[in-house]
């Protein structure tokens, strides 16, 4: 078990983590990583959903790394997940996100409302 003395950190690792993964999935948007279909395709910028997804999902994970506009940039950034649950995986093979692809979707989703209900924390640039 670890220590409560260490909970500030360790959130903070969470809030980093989920940030630099967010952000991984929105320079995939760009071509970068594998790209949107794992050949290096790139979606158009500012395209409809993709290349809106991917820009808001290197801004606002930028932002949550850094631990800046926490509250604010993890809310959005929980909405714009559960949009993209809403718009890609619900109703479109199964309901159940482990049946329908939707799992990273959902999990960002509520990781990020967490993380808007407690700000930076540690190690983040809010003082919150």
């Amino acid at each position: 078990m670890i220590p409560a003395r260490y909970e500030a950190q360790i959130y903070a690792l969470m809030r980093i983590v989920f940030g630099l993964v967010f952000l991984m999935y929105g320079v995939q948007k760009y071509g970068m990583l594998g790209g949107i279909d794992g050949k290096g395709t790139a979606a158009p910028f500012l395209s409809f959903p993709y290349g809106i997804a991917g820009t808001l999902e290197i801004i606002l994970g930028v932002l949550i790394i850094i631990g800046l506009f926490t509250k604010v940039a993890a809310f959005v950034a929980s909405g714009e997940m559960a949009v993209a649950y809403f718009m890609a995986h619900f109703g479109a093979a199964a309901m159940l996100p482990v049946q329908n692809g939707g799992q990273a979707a959902v999990l960002f989703c509520f990781g990020f409302l967490y993380i808007a209900t407690r700000g930076a924390g540690a190690m983040g640039l809010d003082k919150s």
